[in-house]
């Protein structure tokens, strides 16, 4: 099938199975589509394979009812023993449709070995053999693919499955217990309810080509509490917390950084939902930002913008045009990263005062 025609149901699928992404940012991303699928198939028994670390990000919605979870990927004994008990758990269920969000060989393989019967996915990556459901991927061009929202690129599986563009407005939730976690830990730290409360994460896990120098974040931090009274809440995920110490350690001014331990992705979810700003570079967080309506500062490096694009109004982007970028390298092969050095101090200040001023 191409991406124009449409998936004949008769009758209308009983189980389906959802392979969400792997990364943070995109499962945030994924979000309309599967509030959409939800709506498309009301009376189907629909199943979400995942992650398991990422569990938290879901949790509170209304769409974990079944879940799966991928096994480790190594060769001892163990992970194979949990690979063969997924895939056992997978056949069981004998899906009428299964959906691959992400791209990978992987999915579609563990789809086909599970013998869904319908099995939708973009024909992309060697893996077209192994979808009886093959959809043209919409943005590829000569030597590459031409950058579109990623919210948009399900889209077209969603008008495969008969759904109408599922949009790009994100939707997380909250759960009692880690807003109550999350108040609790910040008044031990310190922070007082009156401050203006000013996340910022530092780190993204796309690599080090992505990071803004941690000086000129601790710059930036300084002028905010001078400014602004703000609370720095510095929340590192696991190994960011080196990186959030240099910018604790290059602050003139108080800031808070947690990390003993560091917040769950819960936690998280909590505190950039009370928060009056998320500053920080292009990594998943921003996406939690996006869902619960907090201004956004985004530092853009080497990535590109276009992948991540939404029609979310309260952000504001701050990058450099460079020729050599977006270029998506981890690491910068150049004796100068120009597309972070060249993003100034004075102009991640001047993006925050406008996210914050209409606040206070």
């Amino acid at each position: 099938m191409t991406s124009q025609q449409l998936i004949r149901f008769a009758p209308s699928p009983r189980r389906v199975l959802l392979v969400l992404p792997d990364r943070v940012g995109e499962v945030a991303m994924a979000t309309p589509f599967i509030r959409g699928l939800f709506a498309r198939f009301p009376e189907a028994q629909i199943h979400l394979l995942m992650n398991r670390p990422l569990l938290p990000l879901l949790e509170g919605s209304p769409w974990l009812n079944h879940a799966h979870f991928h096994a480790p990927r190594d060769k001892t004994p163990e992970a194979k023993s949990a690979r063969q008990q997924l895939l056992s758990e997978l056949k069981a269920q004998e899906f009428d449709l299964a959906v691959m969000l992400p791209d990978s060989l992987r999915s579609a393989w563990l789809c086909f070995r599970a013998d869904a019967k319908h099995r939708l996915g973009f024909s992309r990556n060697g893996r077209g053999l192994l979808l009886t459901d093959r959809v043209a991927v919409p943005n590829k061009i000569r030597g590459g693919y031409e950058p579109m929202p990623l919210c948009d690129y399900y889209a077209v599986l969603a008008a495969a499955l008969g759904m109408a563009h599922p949009g790009d407005e994100l939707q997380l939730f909250l759960v009692d217990h880690a807003d109550a976690a999350v108040v609790q830990r910040l008044a031990g730290e310190g922070v007082r309810p009156e401050q203006p409360l000013v996340v910022l994460c530092p780190g993204a896990g796309f690599g080090a080509s992505r990071y803004w120098p941690p000086e000129r974040f601790a710059e930036v931090a300084d002028q905010l509490v001078r400014r602004f009274g703000a609370a720095i809440v510095i929340p590192p995920g696991p190994g960011e917390e080196a990186l959030a110490e240099l910018v604790r350690d290059a602050m003139h001014e108080q800031c808070f950084l947690l990390t003993e331990p560091c917040l769950s992705l819960g936690e998280l979810k909590s505190l950039i939902a009370d928060a009056d700003l998320l500053l920080g570079n292009d990594t998943g967080p921003r996406q939690f930002g996006r869902a619960f309506d907090t201004p956004l500062v985004t530092v853009f490096g080497p990535t590109e913008q276009r992948w991540t694009d939404t029609s979310y109004v309260r952000e504001s982007i701050v990058k450099v045009n460079v020729p050599c970028g977006p270029c998506h390298k981890n690491v910068c092969p150049l004796e100068e990263q120009v597309c972070m050095t060249q993003v100034t101090v004075d102009a991640v200040v001047a993006a925050c005062e406008e996210q914050l001023r209409p606040q206070l």
